[in-house]
């Protein structure tokens, strides 16, 4: 299947979204949402995404060449500006501090959770028409920190600005952006680290004001709102059931 079969009657513009990560959890919710909202949907990741009606596009982040031909077969798919939804959604969290890190995995964790979304957004804006959106996934984590993940608390306040700086750069096009913040979603990474630790569990439920984890379905359902809402470009959007301030 190509983009040319999802065209609309009437010549109108087709609403495509490309997600990254959209292999499980959060990102394969969001490609699940925009599929029955009727777009075309590209789910990329390394692993198949699994939602049906989805394409599945292998792709490592991490590997800038593989990035720029990526962007390059979506291109020619597309072959000309549509309605587009570009949804950043892949990220990985090595275990690391500013004392104890390594440089390798520092070097491949920022190539994914920051220079992918930028040389993506880059790429695929010729084929952004007006009413096109591009939503950043950041965290929780996007506007304070914990101990033991430097790396990845820097890639996410890093995602705010980068957000920022696209609705500055993309002033008067008709395309709007947002970052979306997860709070403690239950995801294939985060449910094996608490079902271990029921301690760990019970500290994280009585942060949430609703005493549970977040499903990955209203996530989706969040993103979905950001990217047809014009009216929020420039907005950071807390998705988290209420968190204990601390």
């Amino acid at each position: 299947m190509n983009a040319s079969q999802s065209t609309q009657g009437g010549g109108a513009p087709r609403r495509v979204a490309v997600i990254t990560g959209a292999s499980v959890g959060i990102g394969a919710a969001i490609a699940a949402r925009f599929v029955a909202d009727g777009a075309q949907v590209y789910g990329l990741a390394r692993r198949p995404c699994p939602v049906a009606g989805a394409i599945a596009v292998e792709a490592d982040l991490s590997d800038i060449s593989a990035i720029t031909a990526l962007i390059e077969r979506l291109k020619g798919e597309l072959a000309e500006p549509v309605e587009l939804h570009l949804v950043h959604n892949a990220a990985v969290m090595p275990q690391d501090s500013v004392v104890d890190l390594d440089a390798d995995e520092v070097e491949r964790a920022l190539r994914i959770n920051l220079v992918a979304p930028m040389l993506l957004t880059a790429g695929l804006r010729p084929r952004m028409a007006a009413g096109s959106s591009i939503i950043y996934i950041g965290s929780t984590l996007s506007e304070k920190a914990v101990p033991g993940r430097a790396t990845y608390v820097a890639s996410k306040h890093a995602i705010v600005g980068l957000m920022r700086s696209t609705t500055q750069d993309l002033f008067g096009a008709g395309i709007h952006t947002a970052c979306v913040c997860p709070g403690f979603t239950d995801t294939e990474m985060l449910r094996p680290v608490l079902d271990a630790d029921p301690a760990l569990r019970d500290a994280v439920l009585k942060m949430v004001s609703f005493g549970r984890l977040l499903d990955p379905k209203e996530i989706a359902d969040v993103v979905a709102f950001a990217a047809a809402t014009p009216a929020i470009n420039g907005a950071v959007i807390h998705a988290n059931l209420g968190q204990r301030e601390s």
